[in-house]
């Protein structure tokens, strides 16, 4: 069995990406890891090429800015990378998504045992949605808690905007993954960056989803849907996370918008009937 890991990254050092630690995280399991470099305003592609690690093959591209249609830029990238991949199974990394040491073990053992059952075609993450700070997370309906991450090689699939996967079973009719859950925690630090990085990140995205900027505060959310986190964070990324102590304030006086206050009452049905109400783009097997 061989895995191969992808991702893409355009401006990962100015927007604030722990995309280094993020692929180190899980080189120790892959066979190889496809990278997809976007031509950068920094030194994204130096501080890859200076990992000078044998099973990291790059590919430099450029992006098309005139594409704005919903995001599709993003799947094209993803899909270059993906495209390339050799092994039997295809892990895509986020540049803000770490995973845990503890855990390369029992990914592996999943790819391993699910390799030849026809009926999985995708291996599905939990989420840890860090928020603000290292010690604080969101649990909430509205942020998904669950995501495929390892797709099969051998399937007809593509990602329309970089978020999820489509399979073809026609070929022009898309359907989400069937696929089973591995049990562990992906860590997703991408609202855990500066404000600063965050902005200047959303000024430079959101023309590809024919979109505005509108400034970013992180206080400025539902506080009661920040949890406090009391685990251990992969190692790799320890030294990147900022060290502020407790669980990150929101603003007493924050107004909540008509999502959020759907989402308050969505968390309560899942809390009341056992529930699970995010949103997946998966097929799950039971």
């Amino acid at each position: 069995m061989s895995i191969s890991a992808f991702t893409f990254i355009k401006n990962g050092e100015i927007l604030g990406y722990p995309f280094i630690q993020s692929i180190q995280s899980i080189l120790p399991i892959v066979d190889e890891f496809i990278i997809n470099v976007g031509k950068s305003e920094d030194q994204t592609l130096l501080r890859i090429q200076e990992l000078n690690e044998p099973k990291i093959r790059i590919i430099e591209s450029s992006w098309n800015d005139k594409m704005k249609d919903r995001g599709y830029i993003y799947g094209q990238q993803k899909m270059i990378a993906q495209f390339n991949c050799t092994g039997d199974w295809a892990f895509y990394l986020e540049g803000d998504e770490v995973v845990h040491e503890e855990d390369l073990n029992t990914i592996k053992e999943t790819c391993e045992h699910y390799k030849d059952n026809p009926d999985v075609e995708a291996i599905v993450f939990d989420y840890y949605h860090f928020y603000g700070n290292a010690n604080s997370y969101l649990w909430s309906p509205g942020w998904y808690r669950k995501a495929p991450r390892i797709i099969k090689n051998s399937i007809r699939s593509y990602a329309p905007d970089g978020l999820f996967w489509l399979v073809l079973d026609q070929n022009k009719i898309g359907r989400y993954p069937k696929a089973i859950e591995c049990g562990v925690k992906m860590y997703h630090y991408g609202w855990v960056r500066s404000e600063a990085q965050m902005n200047l990140k959303s000024e430079k995205v959101q023309q590809y989803w024919n979109k505005a900027h509108k400034t970013i505060n992180y206080a400025d959310i539902d506080g009661s849907i920040i949890q406090a986190f009391t685990g251990t964070h992969p190692k790799v990324v320890q030294e990147w996370l900022p060290k502020e102590k407790g669980i990150f304030q929101a603003d007493k006086n924050h107004i909540l918008t008509r999502k959020e206050k759907k989402h308050q009452i969505m968390l309560k049905f899942e809390n009341l009937f056992g529930l699970e109400l995010s949103k997946k783009h998966y097929i799950p097997i039971k």
